[in-house]
């Protein structure tokens, strides 16, 4: 039986912040991070409908964009002053307003600013280290616009005010396969076990078997999450299913993740709310997203999860899958 336990990050971040075997990491900058990322910037404009928006999420298999506008022009309740101009005036084209979240089901034009990352538009300028990189991220920090032309000194942070020809974005799967690619630099720490790396905490956020899709979606918003574990309810406790539950030492049954509404065509919405969010990533799982090019059957569903004597090597490898 798989029990629940929380792995994090931030003890990662520091340990690698202030141990010898990093010295390597700190010269390295974010912009080594992109040069093997080749893929577009992926946006839609402020006049998008939440259907053509879900519509480009599912055709580029992401699960964010940034929503662009024109200069001076905002929508919503927050907006960024991320600015792209053109290479050859200098004049600005346009700028984002904030990051589209798939977990909302509302429309585009009111979705701004109704969650941690649709307010707040964070960038990451390319001299940036990656130990700041990292501790950006391990605040809970998913995703973050890189400029490719930047011309501002070492600096990183929300709002920046940032002209650039063009963008492109950084997530933390980016971070982690950098990380799991130079862990002959780290092995005196990523060998270590997450225990020993104080790595664990106390409190389990998560969903119950009975929790319905839409209020899973609406807790998960609620605590800034991308992603919970999903465990057995139990007859002698009095859960809400509506909310958030501790699962430490719970069973764990499956996982329900912000990636798991890839699929998720807004055709198909209404008819996946009403089911219980484990029901919902059983039928996802036949999405023709999650199949691969070589095979005609769906794959295995995975419980994403490890041990407490799991080192940190395993677990990256874990969160790559």
């Amino acid at each position: 039986m798989q029990e629940a336990n929380y792995s994090s990050s931030t003890a990662m971040g520091s340990k690698l912040k202030y141990s010898s075997e990093a010295q390597g990491l700190r010269d390295k900058k974010v912009k080594d991070l992109m040069v093997d990322n080749k893929r577009r910037l992926v946006e839609v404009p402020y006049t998008a409908s939440l259907a053509h928006t879900m519509s480009a999420l599912v055709a580029n298999k992401v699960v964010a964009v940034p929503v662009a506008a024109p200069p001076g022009h905002w929508i919503g309740a927050g907006g960024s002053m991320i600015l792209e101009a053109d290479k050859q005036t200098g004049a600005v084209r346009k700028h984002y307003i904030g990051m589209l979240d798939k977990k909302m089901s509302v429309e585009v034009s009111s979705i701004i600013g109704h969650c941690l990352e649709g307010l707040s538009l964070w960038t990451l300028n390319p001299n940036t280290s990656i130990l700041d990189c990292m501790e950006v991220f391990s605040k809970g920090i998913h995703r973050a616009m890189v400029p490719q032309d930047s011309q501002m000194n070492n600096i990183s942070g929300v709002e920046l005010v940032e002209s650039a020809s063009s963008y492109k974005m950084l997530t933390q799967m980016d971070l982690l396969v950098f990380l799991k690619q130079h862990d002959f630099e780290l092995n005196t720490i990523t060998s270590k076990s997450i225990t020993e790396l104080g790595a664990i905490t106390d409190t389990v956020f998560a969903i119950s078997d009975r929790t319905k899709v839409i209020d899973a979606i609406k807790s998960m918003r609620m605590g800034l999450l991308n992603a919970v574990p999903i465990i057995q309810s139990q007859d002698t406790l009095e859960e809400d299913p509506k909310q958030l539950i501790n699962g430490r030492g719970r069973k764990i049954i499956g996982t329900f993740s912000a990636t798991d509404l890839r699929g998720c065509h807004l055709s198909s919405m209404q008819t996946w709310l009403p089911l219980t969010a484990l029901e919902f990533t059983e039928a996802i799982s036949t999405s023709p997203l999650f199949q691969s090019n070589n095979s005609a059957e769906p794959p295995k569903r995975e419980i994403v999860a490890c041990g407490i004597e799991s080192t940190l090597a395993q677990v990256i490898e874990k969160a790559r899958k």
